[in-house]
């Protein structure tokens, strides 16, 4: 199984962040990426600079039998055609997609410039990947580590716990 996070703290001229999520779904599944299933919606301050406008995020299981590398090219494809602008990390964005884990596989690899890690090397951090897999797959285990989802959320700083919020579509 494949996972991917899926994120949005700026509009784009088709729509708002929710619509953002929807359609980078949409078009992850027009490339034959068959959704399994997807989280709730989640907001949480952007980071690091909180004052940039607040995310909107979900992760969602699929189900591909592109190879890691194909599966980057549709992600930054994706990326693009929602309108992400890359100049400085961390920038607000229209669309971010990761891949967080990949059949359980540990890889790296570089696909044009970018430099992939899978699992996503920040998962362990991230509390709005780890709330949103535990509503898809609570028996989800860290591919490195071994630890449990439920671990995992257990060791975040109750700041990071705290700040995330589920939210609905307006």
């Amino acid at each position: 199984m494949v996972i991917l996070g899926l994120g949005s703290n700026l509009s784009s001229n088709h729509g708002d962040r929710f619509y953002n999520i929807d359609a980078a779904v949409k078009y992850l599944e027009f490339y034959g990426i068959k959704l399994i299933s997807k989280s709730s919606y989640y907001e949480t301050p952007s980071y690091p600079d909180q004052s940039n406008p607040k995310f909107i995020n979900i992760i969602i299981s699929v189900e591909t039998k592109l190879p890691p590398t194909d599966l980057a090219s549709i992600l930054l494809f994706i990326e693009e055609k929602l309108e992400r602008k890359r100049k400085n990390k961390n920038d607000p964005r229209t669309c971010d997609i990761d891949i967080i884990d990949y059949n359980s596989q540990i890889l790296d690899f570089k696909y044009l410039n970018f430099n992939f890690s899978v699992p996503h090397k920040e998962i362990s951090n991230r509390n709005f990947v780890l709330i949103p897999l535990n509503e898809i797959i609570p028996t989800w285990r860290h591919p490195k580590t071994d630890n449990s989802i439920t671990n995992l959320i257990d060791k975040l700083p109750n700041v990071e716990k705290n700040s995330i919020l589920k939210v609905k579509k307006n």
